[in-house]
């Protein structure tokens, strides 16, 4: 079933009050059941953590590849409430996060895996592969997971890390009615809106005929609000004085000044509705029909906002820091980059002979969403009959996205500088502090700094930009599959299954949005004339490490207004612009009019794919060996819709691309004694690129610095061929110890290019003219603010593409994990029997590739004062890689007393994913440095009855925070992440 709705917040709290509801007569999944791989067909039921661990031991020895499993502990209680989170308890499996909240998963250092619903496709909300956003489905609904990490023949391609598959509960593997329900809460540190509600369910049922026939239901849903809020301070130090620079600020020795500083206050919104159902029937004893369809319905609206220090460049050569630090950069493909003095503590005072405007302050609000209606549908069945069988599915998984954007930015004006109104600068001391983190505000010592009732004085502020946006992207796939299978009755050959799989995979983006800039005092209007809609900013930046320096008093446009009133918001705005000397005369040329957002031609695209896949397996089993082999054949095709503007002139253009692949695959276990099992496999597999790298449209973003995204239509598929060795020790009821190895062979890598906007290294100025001689594209769209001497809009930015390596890469890594717990002790230790202990570690080392990064020109001269090199590249290699991480989880489980504590740990990273949208060109060129950290998860829960639970969870108990370094790990702090700590509180009942 699709609902449609609008995304009011209104209509969105009326399905939030049925969903609740509809939750007290349904139940949550809690409980996991599992079915033994073998021929008997036992089914357990999970009800506690040894059990459930001890049901997916059973599974991962059956499987005949490797696969990791994670099952439900009781009815609807996976590990962790968040989907990312309970895969993390997985060897080899890393996470990242938004805001705290679990958002991406890597498995063996990559991103670019698959994520299945009962082996179907997911499809998620943007233009990616890896499909369903983890944020967007609730643990709750969700019985068991698995990570296939050796690939079987029949297993859909797509994947170079391993495929995921959520598995909700099987109607027909009830030996009970299910029924039950649970009540949370969650609050978040940083937050001040209390507890937000949780509410989850599920009913399910089997009835048998007099003749065999069975007929079955599960039905869960749930309903979870939550807030999530991380503080990401960042501090650009991307410039430079010079020692024989002759600047009064010079000295005796080079150094890197403050360029700009950003506080931002990053906040999410989560409302979703999960709802999944299935229905089985088996007619007769050869015959078993089934129905899938899961529902999601997310909202996840942003309510963030950045305070901004700005054209502070301008004043660098008059301002002395009080304290410097000595930056080593370290080396970077065996160069080594030296070092070099950086401003550490100091004040960056306004001159008015110098510059009689800067430096600035602005106050942004960031106000949007992504509401997200995602569906899977499946429908087959599975027939035998003596030696053959075969299997029937139908399949459909769609994903729409809208993306409502209302952003402002604000100009403080300080009424204590002579300013002339020429432009938005207003004159505003700093004091920064580096020494223990990034810490920065206004420097209220100054005489030109404002009060704080002048802060919060609307008469102080003027409006400066309003950016506007509805983003949509729709996307589908629909696929056919069939499988037969013969069983023969031999000592070697146990059976033979072949298939066939076609799918159509559609992607349309449809770039919707406007942008306007005021550009200089005299015609921005004053905050008075929309006091309306102002509000203080929230004052608590100092709540998560305690700082002392921060932007406490500020103004923003209301964000509760600009989400659910926009048109309003802009009508208001626009009677200021109106009210504002020369209004008049700037409506009648249409040059000042505030517009909902429009449709951009040139961004727009339509990316059909469609797939015929073959596949044929043989499996063995024969003495103290099972496993594995076959061959698995695809063919892909690719229609590429975009639009061109040539001279105003719009035209559709197709652009087609094909590629055939042969994928063997390998999988053999062979169990040596009763406690020690080998295994081997041996795979070939593709990544398909994402669809926006495909598009053949550009999308110009509003900010100065960041990157036009150009399409490369050409671009292939990555190949990867993998190796995995484990040995796998049983050496106690549900306990394990394993050490594996895997080694990838990967061609084609994706690797993303940007061609920087040429600086003027003198004044940092950059060309506003259109083409872009020294490099860089022009975007029409952002304000030049600090980058230009003519006050408008439109300058050069930065290009980036994404294209095939053509050097081939190697993975190479071991996994090691261990299981044990006390339980088989209690005559000897009696209640310290309870515990038991789960620890993973992986290592993994990345090499090869020929692709590069080059630095930047402001990071050019840098490295060339700091060690002489003038040309400074570095192969981009894999990003989001960890060559290190660790995962120990301590539980006990005795006398109705569930508890666990894991504390993660993860090595630094290179990224892509900078704090406040910073561009590589203020990152020196290079991908950034995720420094090395740990969390700390816990969890409490209690039987008060055998029916009632009541609990408490802890995300990050230590508020562990973030840390991004420039170069490389250690050498200069860009970027932290202060995320909250966030307690759950709840109990379920089970009828």
């Amino acid at each position: 079933m699709t609902f449609k709705h609008s995304r009011g917040v209104s209509l969105r709290r009326s399905l939030a009050c049925v969903a609740g509801a509809s939750v007290l007569a349904l139940t949550l999944a809690q409980g996991a059941v599992a079915q033994d791989s073998d021929d008997e067909g036992d089914v357990v039921i999970a009800t506690g953590i040894r059990q459930a661990l001890e049901n997916a031991l059973v599974e991962k020895r059956n499987s005949a590849s490797l696969t990791e499993v994670i099952l439900a502990e009781d009815i609807g209680k996976l590990p962790d409430q968040n989907l990312a989170e309970v895969l993390e308890n997985i060897t080899g499996v890393q996470i990242t996060r938004t805001a705290g909240v679990g958002t991406g998963v890597q498995i063996r250092g990559t991103s670019d895996n698959r994520t299945e619903i009962n082996g179907v496709s997911t499809i998620g909300g943007g233009t990616g592969r890896v499909g369903i956003a983890f944020e967007d489905l609730s643990a709750s609904i969700i019985a068991g997971v698995e990570v296939i990490k050796a690939p079987e023949a029949k297993t859909i391609e797509g994947s170079v890390g391993g495929t995921i598959n959520l598995r909700t509960i099987r109607p027909l593997d009830l030996d009970d009615p299910l029924a039950s329900v649970r009540i949370q809460g969650e609050n978040s540190s940083l937050a001040n809106d209390g507890f937000s509600p949780r509410f989850s369910g599920a009913l399910g049922n089997k009835w048998e005929g007099a003749s065999g026939q069975e007929i079955g239901f599960v039905l869960s849903g749930s309903y979870t609000e939550q807030e999530a809020v991380s503080f990401r301070p960042r501090v650009d130090r991307d410039n430079f004085v010079l020692s024989d620079s002759g600047a009064p600020a010079a000295q005796s020795f080079d150094f890197l000044p403050i360029q700009f500083l950003n506080q931002e206050l990053e906040n999410f919104e989560f409302d979703t509705i999960n709802v999944a159902g299935t229905v089985e029937a088996k007619p007769t004893n050869n015959l078993k029909l089934f129905l899938d369809v899961l529902y999601t319905d997310q909202e996840r609206r942003q309510d963030s906002h950045r305070i901004q220090g700005s054209g502070v460049s301008s004043v660098r050569n008059v301002n002395v820091p009080a304290q410097f630090e000595t930056i080593d950069f370290g080396s970077l493909d065996g160069v080594d980059l030296g070092s070099i003095e950086a401003a550490l503590v100091g004040v960056i005072e306004p001159d008015l002979a110098t510059d009689d405007d800067d430096p600035n302050l602005r106050f942004s609000s960031d106000t949007g969403a992504r509401l997200t209606e995602s569906s899977v549908v499946r429908l087959g069945g599975e027939w035998e009959k003596d030696a053959l069988s075969a299997r029937v599915e139908f399949a459909n998984s769609t994903s729409d996205t809208e993306n409502p954007n209302l952003s402002t930015t604000l100009n403080f004006i300080n009424p204590n500088c002579p300013l002339d109104g020429s432009s938005n600068d207003n004159c505003v001391p700093f004091a920064f502090d580096l020494s223990d983190g990034l810490t920065f505000g206004i420097n209220f010592d100054s005489p030109f700094a404002p009060t704080i009732d002048q802060l919060l004085d609307p008469n102080n502020v003027v409006l400066d930009a309003v950016t506007v946006g509805a983003d949509t992207t729709e996307n589908s796939e629909t696929s056919f599959r069939v499988d037969l299978g013969y069983d023969f009755d031999t000592n070697f050959l146990d059976s033979i299954d072949v298939g066939y799989r076609y799918n159509d995979t559609t992607s349309e983006f449809n770039d919707i949005g406007s942008n306007f800039g005021t550009g200089a005092i005299a015609n921005s209007p004053n905050g008075a004339l929309f006091a309306d809609l102002l509000v203080q900013g929230p004052d608590n930046f100092d709540e998560a490490d305690g700082r002392a320096l921060a932007f406490r008093n500020f103004l923003l446009i209301d964000p509760n207004a600009a989400f659910e009133d926009p048109s309003g918001t802009l009508a208001t705005l626009q009677a200021a612009l109106d009210s504002t000397p020369g209004g008049q005369e700037a409506i009648a040329n249409g040059s000042r009019l505030l517009s909902g957002p429009s449709a951009s031609t040139t961004a727009f695209f339509d990316i059909t794919e469609e797939t015929h896949a073959l596949y044929a397996q043989a499996n063995f089993d024969f003495g103290i060996i099972k496993g594995n082999a076959g061959l698995r054949y695809l063919d892909t095709s690719i229609d590429s819709l975009g639009n061109t503007d040539t001279g105003g002139v719009i035209t559709q253009e197709v652009t087609e691309a094909s590629y055939t692949e042969w994928l063997p695959r390998v999988n053999l276990a062979a169990e040596v004694t009763d406690d020690i099992l080998l295994r081997a496999s041996w795979s070939e597999d593709i990544l398909r690129p994402s669809f926006n790298l495909l598009n053949t449209s550009i999308s110009f973003p509003t900010g100065p610095n960041n990157a036009v995204s150009i399409g490369n239509p050409e671009l292939g598929p990555e190949s990867v061929t993998s190796f995995d060795a484990s040995i796998d020790w049983y050496f106690a009821p549900s306990a394990l110890l394993t050490v594996g190895f895997f080694h990838k062979d990967r061609s084609d890598l994706f690797v993303t290019q940007t061609e920087d906007a040429f600086e003027d290294p003198v004044t940092g100025f950059r060309d506003i003219t259109d083409p872009c001689e020294q490099g860089g594209i022009f975007n029409p769209l952002p304000d030049r603010n600090v980058l230009s001497d003519t006050i408008g809009n439109g300058l050069c930015v930065p290009i980036q593409t994404t294209i095939n390596d053509t050097d081939n890469t190697t993975q190479t890594g071991v996994e090691v994990g261990f299981q044990y717990d006390l339980s088989s002790w209690e005559d000897r230790i009696g209640f310290a029997s309870g515990f038991g202990l789960l620890a993973n570690y992986t290592y993994q080392d990345f090499s090869g590739g020929e692709e590069t990064n080059g630095a930047s020109g402001r990071g050019s001269t840098i490295f060339e004062a700091s060690s002489g090199q003038t040309d400074v590249v570095a192969v981009q290699g894999l990003l989001d890689n960890s060559p290190h991480a660790y995962n120990v989880t301590l539980f006990y489980e005795k006398y109705g007393l569930s508890a666990r504590a894991r504390y993660t740990w993860r090595d630094d990273f290179r990224t892509n994913d900078t704090a406040a949208g910073a561009s590589q060109n203020s990152t020196f060129g290079f991908p950034v440095v995720t420094a090395s950290r740990g969390q700390l998860n816990a969890s409490i829960n209690y039987d008060v009855t055998d029916s009632f639970n009541i609990g408490v969870e802890a995300v990050n108990l230590t508020e562990s925070n973030i840390e991004q370094f420039c170069v490389n790990d250690g050498a200069l702090l860009c970027f932290e992440g202060l995320p909250d700590r966030r307690i759950v509180i709840g109990g379920s009942y089970t009828f």
